[in-house]
C-alpha cells in the first residue's frame, strides 16, 4: 500500500487549463508548418462496387491544385493486410463514403472545391447493409473485442428456462451510434527529406489521437518503415471517445498526399460529415435476453446472445454481451456474439464498447423481472448478488455495488417512487428508474516512464501519453508528486510524443491505471539510486510492473444509475430533470477530473438513451443523418441536474494507485436507467432505442 503524501486525492485544477482557454494549447491542424499544403478526399458514392474511370482533368485545372491522387497513381504501401488501412491501393469499393482519391491544393478551399470536381465512373454490385436476426450468414467471430472468447455456456440453461417460475424472454436493440469528439479527426504529415522516398525518409505526424505510439507502430508497417523513423506528436487532443484509438484510413491518406507533393507538409481535416463513414461508430445491436427466476426473484438462469454487424473488410465484434458474464448470480449461464458482415464503414471503439449497448438490454431485463416477480428493482439486484465473480470463480478485488445502490437510493428519494403510470404533476407523467453499471479493471502492459532531475528542486516526468481531455496532465502531474515527495509545483510533465517513453493508449479506462503505475515505479527508481538530494541531470526510468494479483481477483469498477423523467402526457416528450450515479472505482486520484468524467458519461448516456440514432439508407449505403443538424445528441437545454458521487475507499489490489478505470463506466447504466424511469412514469416499456415521443404514444 502506498502513503500518499497529499497530491493524490487532491481535487487539482488542470495544470494544462491556461492554455487551453487561452488559445495556447497547440491541437494538431493548428501546428505551425513551413509552406503547408492542403489535402481534401474524394469518396466513393456506391456501397459496393470498382471504380471504372476517373476524370480528374477539371480539378487539376483548379488555380492552386498540386496533386490529385488516385488508386492510379498513389505509393504502394508495404503492409496492405489491415484492409481498413490499404487506401488507394485498388479499384474495390467496400463501402459508401470509402476514399477513391485526394486533392491536394495550396489552401483548404481551393482543395475542396477541386476534389467536387473529380468525375468517377463506377460498376455498381448489389450491396446489403441491413442487420436483421433472422438473416443469412450469422457467424461467430474467432472471438470478441478485447480478447474475450465468443460464446459461453455453463449449467442447462433451456431446463432451468423451462422450469422457472417467472421468466422474462425480450429483444433489445440499439442503433448505429458515433463517437463526434469536439475536435474531428486531423493529421499533419511531414516527409523528411521532401517525399519520403530516400531510403533515410523520416515521417512526421502532428495527429489528433488517442495514442501516438499506436500510430507510430501502425503506420510504419503500413508504409514500411522502422518505427524510429515515425514520430507521432499530439500532445493535445479535443475527445475521442474512443474512434481515436487506432490510426483510421485518413492517417494513411494524409501520408499519401505528402508523398505525392515533395518538400511541402500536408494537412488534413476531415469534416463532420466525413467522420461518420471515416472514423468508426458503434454497430447497431440486437440483443435477446432471457432470465428465469424463483418466486423470491432469485435467478436461475440468464441468456443474453447478440447479433450485430461488422464490415466486409475487417472484422469488429463488440463484446455486447461479456459484462452479463460477471453481473448477477445465476447457476445456469448463456451468452453468444453473432456477426452480419455488410457492406458498411468499419465499426470501432466507442466509449464502454459492448457494456454500454449490453447492459441497456440486461439493466431494462431485470426491471422487468422485477416488476414481474412484485419486488423493487434494488431488492432485485441486492438478492442476486454474487459472493465471488460467477464467470472465473475469483474473489472481487472489491465490488460494493449494492453499497452504491443503497446510499444512492437514500440521496435520490427512491421511497418516493410510485406504481407505473400513477404520478402526474400538472400535464408530465413523473417516473424514476435505476439501473446497475460495471467496468472492468485494465491496466495494460507496455508503459514507461522516466524521470529526470532539473536541478533547483524541478523534476520533469517524460511518458508517451495522451489527454483527450480527461485530465492526464493533471493526475500524472499528482501521481508524479507523491511519489517523489515534493510539491505540484516541481513537476513538470511531458506526455504526447511518440519519441517520449512508450505508453499505451487512452482507452479502456486504462490511462491512470497503466501510465500511474510507470510513473511511481520511476519515481521510486529514482528515489532508490539518488535517494532525497539528486545532482542536477540525474534521471532515472521504469516500466510498468507486474500486478500478480490481476490473475488471483476479478477487477471491476461498480456502479449504481438513477434518474427521474418527466414525459409529457399528450406530446410523449421526455425530459430528465434528475440524474444520480454512485460509484465504486478505488481510490479517486483528482476528485475534480473524476467528477468531470462520470458527468460526462452519463451525459453520453442521456444522449444515447433519448437522441442519438444514425440512419443507414439501405438502398444506398449512406448514413444520412450526418451532421449535428440531423443526428441529434444531447445539448444544455437537455443536461439539468445531472450529479456523480463515489464510496471513498482504495482497492489495495489495484496496482501502487489503489485506482480503477474511470472514464467509461458512467455512460454504462445511464441509459438503462432513463429507460426504466420512462417505464416507471407512463407503463409503457421501450425496448429500442433511443427512447422518442413516437414510441410512446403507439
Amino acid at each position: 500500500m502506498t502513503t500518499w503524501r497529499g497530491a493524490v486525492g487532491v481535487p487539482a485544477a488542470r495544470v494544462e487549463g491556461p492554455a487551453k482557454v487561452t488559445g495556447g494549447a497547440g491541437y494538431a491542424y493548428d501546428r505551425p508548418v513551413a509552406d503547408p499544403a492542403y489535402a481534401f478526399p474524394v469518396q466513393a458514392t456506391i456501397a459496393r462496387g470498382r471504380v471504372v474511370s476517373i476524370d480528374s482533368a477539371a480539378a487539376a485545372g483548379v488555380e492552386g491544385v498540386l496533386a490529385v491522387v488516385t488508386h492510379r497513381d498513389a505509393a504502394r504501401l508495404a503492409d496492405t493486410e489491415d484492409a481498413e488501412l490499404a487506401v488507394l491501393q485498388s479499384d474495390t469499393v467496400s463501402f459508401r463514403g470509402q476514399f477513391v482519391g485526394v486533392v491536394v491544393a495550396e489552401t483548404p478551399q481551393a482543395a475542396r472545391h477541386a476534389a467536387g470536381l473529380v468525375r468517377v465512373e463506377y460498376e455498381q454490385q448489389p450491396h446489403d447493409t441491413e442487420l436483421r436476426a433472422d438473416r443469412p450468414g450469422l457467424y461467430a467471430p474467432e472471438q470478441v473485442n478485447e480478447g474475450f472468447v465468443t460464446d459461453t455456456d455453463e449449467g442447462d440453461v433451456d431446463a432451468a428456462l423451462e422450469a422457472a417460475a417467472v421468466t422474462v424472454d425480450r429483444v433489445y436493440t440499439t442503433p448505429m451510434e458515433f463517437n463526434n469528439p469536439m475536435e474531428p479527426h486531423t493529421t499533419v504529415a511531414v516527409w523528411e527529406p521532401g517525399g519520403g522516398f530516400a531510403e533515410d525518409a523520416r515521417l512526421t505526424l502532428f495527429d489528433s489521437t488517442q495514442g501516438p505510439h499506436v500510430v507510430r507502430s501502425t503506420l510504419a508497417r503500413v508504409f514500411g518503415l522502422s518505427p524510429e523513423r515515425v514520430r507521432v506528436i499530439s500532445p493535445y487532443v479535443g475527445g475521442g471517445f474512443g474512434s481515436k484509438g487506432m490510426p483510421h484510413a485518413h492517417n494513411v491518406l494524409a501520408v499519401l498526399a505528402a508523398r505525392a507533393v515533395p518538400g511541402r507538409p500536408v494537412k488534413l481535416a476531415l469534416t463532420r460529415q466525413q467522420m461518420f463513414a471515416l472514423a468508426g461508430h458503434r454497430t447497431p445491436t440486437i440483443q435477446r435476453v432471457r432470465l428465469g427466476a424463483g418466486e423470491d426473484g432469485r435467478l436461475t438462469a440468464v441468456a443474453h446472445e447478440a447479433v450485430e454487424h461488422t464490415s466486409t473488410i475487417k472484422e469488429f465484434a463488440e463484446q455486447t454481451a461479456v459484462g452479463t458474464r460477471m453481473m448477477y448470480a445465476a447457476p445456469n449461464r448463456r451468452t453468444s456474439h453473432r456477426l452480419a458482415a455488410l457492406d458498411v464503414p468499419v465499426p470501432s471503439w466507442m466509449r464502454a464498447p459492448g457494456e454500454a449497448p449490453g447492459f441497456f438490454a440486461l439493466e431494462v431485463a431485470m426491471d422487468e423481472l422485477a416488476q414481474a416477480c412484485g419486488l423493487d428493482p434494488i431488492e432485485l439486484r441486492v438478492r442476486n448478488e454474487p459472493e465471488v465473480d460467477p464467470e472465473s470463480g475469483r474473489p472481487w478485488s472489491g465490488r460494493h455495488l449494492v453499497r452504491c445502490l443503497r446510499e444512492g437510493a437514500a440521496r435520490f428519494g427512491w421511497a418516493e417512487r410510485t406504481p407505473p403510470g400513477t404520478r402526474l404533476v400538472g400535464r408530465e407523467l413523473v417516473g424514476l428508474g435505476v439501473a446497475a453499471s460495471t467496468y472492468p479493471y485494465y491496466r495494460l502492459p507496455g508503459s514507461r516512464a522516466v524521470v529526470a532531475y532539473e536541478g533547483g528542486g524541478r523534476y520533469t516526468v517524460r511518458i508517451g501519453a495522451a489527454d483527450i481531455g480527461t485530465g492526464a496532465w493533471t493526475v500524472l502531474t499528482q501521481i508524479a508528486a507523491d511519489a517523489l515527495g515534493c510539491p505540484l509545483r516541481a513537476v513538470r510533465v511531458e506526455i504526447g510524443d511518440s519519441d517520449l517513453p512508450a505508453a499505451t493508449v487512452a482507452g479502456g479506462s486504462s490511462g491512470t491505471t497503466s501510465w500511474g503505475s510507470a510513473v511511481v515505479a520511476a519515481c521510486r527508481a529514482f528515489r532508490h539510486v539518488y535517494g532525497e538530494q539528486p545532482p542536477a541531470g540525474a534521471e532515472a526510468g521504469a516500466d510498468m510492473p507486474d500486478d500478480p494479483d490481476v490473475e488471483r481477483f476479478a477487477m471491476h469498477s461498480f456502479g449504481a444509475q438513477f434518474a427521474e423523467v418527466r414525459v409529457d402526457a399528450d406530446t410523449g416528450e421526455v425530459r430528465v430533470p434528475r440524474m444520480l450515479g454512485v460509484f465504486s472505482v478505488g481510490r479517486v486520484v483528482n476528485p475534480r477530473t473524476a467528477r468531470s468524467q462520470f458527468i460526462g458519461g452519463m451525459t453520453m448516456g442521456l444522449s444515447m438513451a433519448l437522441h442519438e440514432r444514425g440512419v443507414l439508407d439501405h438502398r444506398t449505403g449512406h448514413v444520412i443523418n450526418h451532421d449535428f443538424a440531423d443526428y441529434h445528441i444531447a445539448t444544455h437545454a437537455d443536461v439539468m441536474d445531472v450529479d456523480a458521487v463515489w464510496l471513498e475507499e482504495e482497492d489495495v489490489h489495484a496496482g501502487p494507485l489503489g485506482a480503477r478505470g474511470i472514464g467509461e463506466i458512467g455512460i454504462v447504466g445511464a441509459p438503462a436507467a432513463i429507460a426504466n424511469a420512462v417505464h416507471n412514469a407512463t407503463g409503457v416499456r421501450v425496448r429500442d432505442l433511443p427512447i422518442t415521443p413516437d414510441l410512446l404514444l403507439r
